[in-house]
C-alpha cells in the first residue's frame, strides 16, 4: 500500500538538500569571518560596526523582497547570523585600544563580572592582576605600577574597599568602579584618591555571550582623559556607551533596577504564598504570561545577596519602594469596592502618560512573544 506521504518524498528530499546547502554556506561564511577577525585585531578595528550592520540589513531586506521572501523574517535571519559572527569574534584575540598594554588591577576579579572583564582585557593584550579577600597583605605589591584599578565587589563593600585600596595607588593611576549605584562610590573615590576617577556601570550580567551591543554607563569623576583608553577599549569590544552624572544615574536606577526587581520579588513571593508553582500553570499560560513568569523565575536563579544590595542600596531607593507600596495600598481600595469606573479612569490616565510609547511597546513585545512561542512552545 502506498504511503499517504509518498507524494511528499521528492519535495522533502529537495528541502533537506537545500537545508544542507544552507549549513555549508554558513560554515563557509564562518571561515571568512575568521579572516575578518584577524584583520580587525591587526588593525585595531571594533568588533561591532553599527553603520555597516545597518546598511547590510537595509540591503538584505530589499533583496529579500525582490526574491519574494518576507523582509521581516529575512532581517531576523541575518541578525542571528551577525550575532553569531560577533560572538565568534569575541572568543579569540581582540583589538587593543592602546599602543602598549595597560596594567589593570581587578578588585573582586574572581567574581562573575570580574572574570568576564579580565577575560576581555587579557584577550586584548592587557596585563591583568586580581585582588581578592585573601590578597590584602599583598596590596602594595599588586597596586605597584597599575594604570587602572577597577573595583568590582558587592555594593555594601564598595566604599570600604575603595577607602582601603586608594592609599596604595599611584597618583596618576585611574580608580574606577562597577557598582550599580554611583553617588556614594563616586564620592568615596574622589575623597580617597587624588588622581583620575571614573564611575562605570555595565548594564548586563556576567552570563552574556559577548560584550558586543552591551551598554556601559559612564559617570566622569576627575581627569577623565586618563581613563579614556578604557572607554575606547569598550567601543572596540562593540559596546555602546552613555555618559551621565551620578545623581541622574541613581535616580534612573531606582526605577530600572530597584523598583523592577522589587516588583519581581513581590510577584514571586505571592506565587509562593498561593502555592502556584510554575509547573502547575505554565501549560495553561498565554505567551505573554509565560514570558513574565520566566522573567520572574530568572531572578530567583541568581544570587540573593546581589538583589538585596540593589533593592536596599540607599535611603532614597528604599523611600521610592515605600512610596510604591503606599500607592498600591491606595489602588487596593479599587479592588475592595470593585470600582470599575475608577479603575478605567486610572487606566486612561496611565495610557495618556505612556502616550506613543504604549503602541511601540505593544509592537516590540509582540515580536518578543512571537519569537518566544516559536522557540519554546
Amino acid at each position: 500500500m502506498n504511503s499517504p506521504t509518498r507524494p511528499l518524498a521528492g519535495p522533502r528530499e529537495r528541502i533537506d538538500d537545500i537545508d544542507r546547502q544552507l549549513l555549508d554556506l554558513l560554515a563557509q561564511r564562518n571561515r571568512i569571518v575568521n579572516e575578518v577577525i584577524t584583520t580587525k585585531v591587526a588593525q585595531g578595528l571594533p568588533i561591532f560596526d553599527a553603520a555597516r550592520e545597518d546598511d547590510k540589513i537595509e540591503r538584505f531586506r530589499r533583496e529579500a523582497e525582490a526574491s519574494g521572501v518576507d523582509a521581516d523574517w529575512a532581517e531576523d535571519f541575518l541578525r542571528m547570523i551577525m550575532s553569531s559572527s560577533r560572538a565568534r569574534q569575541s572568543r579569540g584575540g581582540l583589538p587593543r585600544a592602546t599602543a602598549q598594554p595597560m596594567t589593570v588591577l581587578l578588585v573582586g576579579g574572581a567574581g562573575g563580572m570580574g572574570r568576564l572583564y579580565a577575560r576581555y582585557l587579557e584577550r586584548s593584550g592587557h596585563a591583568v592582576r586580581v585582588l581578592e579577600r585573601g590578597d590584602w597583605p599583598r596590596v602594595a605589591e599588586l597596586c605597584a605600577g597599575v594604570d587602572l584599578a577597577l573595583v568590582a565587589v558587592p555594593i555594601d563593600a564598595t566604599v570600604e574597599v575603595i577607602e582601603r585600596l586608594a592609599p596604595h595607588l599611584a597618583a596618576d593611576a585611574t580608580l574606577a568602579d562597577f557598582t550599580s549605584n554611583k553617588a556614594a562610590p563616586m564620592a568615596a573615590m574622589l575623597r580617597a584618591h587624588p588622581g583620575p576617577v571614573l564611575g562605570l556601570h555595565p548594564m548586563h550580567g556576567p552570563d552574556v555571550n559577548n560584550l558586543s551591543r552591551q551598554l556601559m554607563l559612564v559617570c566622569p569623576g576627575r581627569a577623565a582623559e586618563r581613563g579614556h583608553w578604557l572607554l575606547v577599549q569598550c567601543a572596540l569590544w562593540g559596546m555602546r556607551r552613555q555618559t551621565l552624572d551620578a545623581a541622574r544615574h541613581d535616580r534612573a536606577m531606582h526605577v530600572i533596577q530597584g523598583l523592577r526587581h522589587f516588583a519581581t520579588f513581590l510577584h514571586g513571593s505571592f506565587l509562593r504564598r498561593c502555592n502556584l508553582h510554575p509547573d502547575d500553570i505554565l501549560e495553561f499560560s498565554s505567551p505573554i504570561y509565560r514570558m513574565e513568569l520566566m522573567m520572574t523565575a530568572r531572578m530567583f536563579a541568581q544570587d540573593p545577596q546581589l538583589y538585596a544590595d540593589i533593592v536596599f542600596a540607599d535611603r532614597e531607593r528604599r523611600d521610592v519602594l515605600l512610596d510604591l507600596l503606599e500607592h498600591h495600598r491606595g489602588l487596593s481600595a479599587l479592588v475592595e469596592r470593585a470600582d470599575r469606573a475608577a479603575f478605567i479612569a486610572e487606566f486612561e490616565a496611565i495610557r495618556a502618560f505612556f502616550a506613543d510609547f504604549a503602541e511601540r511597546a505593544r509592537r516590540e513585545s509582540g515580536y518578543l512573544i512571537s519569537r518566544l512561542s516559536e522557540r519554546f512552545s
